[in-house]
């Protein structure tokens, strides 16, 4: 790894991938086994920072707001509170850590060739992905689900199907993350140019005497604001390949000249190709979030057991003794605390940073065992909802402007109320019986969280405050938005750019549906098939010459 500000003020490669993230690493990696590439990363490094390597730490990297913060965090129309990485490893190094497989139906219905991918995911797992030690907590929540019908039991399990299991995780028995910079070990080091801090802000097209613009080459500024320029070696097989994420790609392609030209323009961009597919087709599953207040202690444990229903929603829990969040108060919420920017007691519209200071003040006021318990959250598959994405300025560091529509379709809504009827089954089965108070109504209870940022079961006697409205106004992110740049609209099925040469984006930007229960152990496939079959193209290639 070299900080930009070493790099050559011109260089010269066979790839230039730009975003070192979930997707960027394996494909960097897989190619630099036969060719020249310059993996461009706009974040430093995940190594050596424990905010980001430990388990208990969970949240510590998502609450730090300052620039140089491994995350960015943005917020979307729609009003919710949402990060993007900025790290090498991309959100492998932000997220909760759950691996598992995409369903065969997906694989099958994409067009990728079976083999390879699974011969990628095990490429992948052979150096990311452990089984999750089952503790207590945990176990009751698996109980509970296949008490409550979601049937039937899988056991541990990378493979998506129906019914309840045990996945795979990226920390290890020691609770150390694992992340997608790690499959950087696979690369050849004389093959692999790695730059940190590192900021593309725009693809170079050839358009003179071309039937259609080729890309070139890309600009770059390094931490201290110097232009440096890379362009592509001579070559019929050589590319570009953006891997920025479901943000970065979409918003990258934009500052290139390649988008809706009316909005191009209206930026002072000059348009390369008018796309108006580009930013379209944005989606974020909605997660929503009951909180069970636990009479006893629980471990610390992220997601390790889902239950996949046959309605399309997936049940995921994760559990705190107090939540260690680390210093300097250990006690939060984790992945539903509002210093992440979840905050659920309010609609989305009214999570102003006012509200969000708020609930982080009267958090510190709450007394232990508020703290004591877990979340079971239910996840909305697909979704079928829309929505888009806009440049706000022309600098590549501002976040885009970008709207999911959550819940705009009736699909996604009545999948969150039957996730949450699940959820509730769950709270009430025998198995999980030891983890909450024998009355959620108690009023000690009710006193104890009244303050807290976090949505207990909702009770029944208020009909007005119906399981829809519920789904409305407590629906929070669980990080796995997509869409911008999706096959048959943007790239076509090898990932290339329709309408331009020697372009490609390989990302989760592509998606239509989030894959599988969890997206990153597809996301990080995706850059390793992609990378085998882009390098046995260049070899047949040079084989005919």
């Amino acid at each position: 790894m070299h900080n930009a500000t070493a790099a050559q003020p011109v260089s010269y490669y066979d790839y230039i991938i730009i975003g070192g993230g979930t997707a960027g690493c394996p494909l960097a990696a897989t190619l630099s086994q036969n060719a020249s590439v310059l993996l461009l990363e706009r974040g430093g490094s995940p190594y050596g920072n424990p905010n980001i390597t430990n388990l208990g730490s969970f949240g510590a990297a998502l609450s730090d707001l300052s620039s140089t913060s491994p995350s960015q965090r943005f917020i979307s129309e729609d009003g919710v509170i949402n990060s993007r990485a900025r790290v090498l490893g991309g959100g492998s190094c932000l997220n909760a850590g759950f691996y598992t497989r995409a369903a065969p139906y997906y694989v099958r219905e994409v067009g990728w060739d079976e083999r390879l991918v699974n011969e990628s995911y095990q490429w992948v797992e052979k150096v990311v992905a452990f089984e999750p030690p089952m503790r207590q907590w945990q176990s009751a929540v698996r109980d509970g689900l296949v008490e409550v019908g979601v049937l039937p039991y899988n056991g541990f399990t990378y493979d998506h199907m129906y019914g309840t299991k045990i996945g795979g995780t990226i920390f290890d028995q020691n609770g150390q993350r694992h992340t997608a910079a790690d499959l950087l070990e696979y690369a050849n080091p004389s093959g692999l140019t790695l730059l940190l801090h590192a900021s593309v802000h725009k693809v170079l097209f050839r358009i003179k005497g071309k039937a259609r613009p080729v890309a070139h080459g890309v600009v770059f500024r390094d931490a201290t604001g110097a232009k440096h320029r890379a362009y592509l070696k001579n070559g019929p097989k050589n590319e570009i390949i953006v891997s920025a994420g479901a943000l970065g790609s979409p918003q990258l392609l934009m500052l290139s000249g390649v988008g809706p030209a009316d909005q191009l323009k209206a930026h002072n961009i000059t348009v390369v190709l008018d796309q108006p597919l580009v930013g379209q087709g944005m989606s974020d599953n909605p997660m929503n979030a009951i909180f069970v207040p636990s009479p006893v202690p629980v471990e610390v444990s992220l997601i390790q057991v889902v239950g996949i229903t046959q309605f399309g929603s997936y049940i995921e829990a994760a559990s705190g003794e107090n939540f260690a969040g680390g210093s300097p108060s250990p006690r939060d919420y984790g992945m539903f605390s509002p210093k992440i920017g979840q905050l659920s007691k309010v609609p989305p519209k009214q999570r102003t940073p006012e509200a969000i200071a708020e609930a982080i003040e009267n958090m510190k006021a709450l007394d232990d065992p508020a703290f004591r318990g877990g979340f079971i959250l239910e996840k909305v598959m697909g979704p079928v909802s829309t929505g888009h994405l806009e440049l706000r300025t022309r600098n590549p560091n501002d976040n885009p402007s970008v709207t999911f529509n959550y819940f705009k379709e009736p699909e996604d809504l009545q999948r969150c109320v039957q996730g949450i009827s699940t959820i509730e089954k769950i709270i009430e089965s025998k198995s999980f019986s030891k983890f909450k108070y024998e009355s959620m109504s108690v009023p000690i209870l009710v006193n104890m969280t009244a303050s807290a940022p976090v949505n207990l079961l909702p009770r029944h006697s208020n009909a007005s405050t119906s399981l829809e409205q519920f789904c409305r106004d407590t629906v929070m992110t669980i990080w796995h938005y997509h869409g911008g740049c999706q096959v048959g609209k943007v790239v076509d099925h090898d990932y290339k750019v329709l309408g331009v040469d020697a372009l490609r984006v390989i990302d989760g930007s592509t998606f239509y549906y989030s894959p599988g229960t969890n997206p990153q152990a597809t996301v990080m496939m995706l850059g390793r098939y992609m990378g085998v079959r882009i390098l046995s193209e260049r070899l047949a290639s040079n084989g005919s010459k």
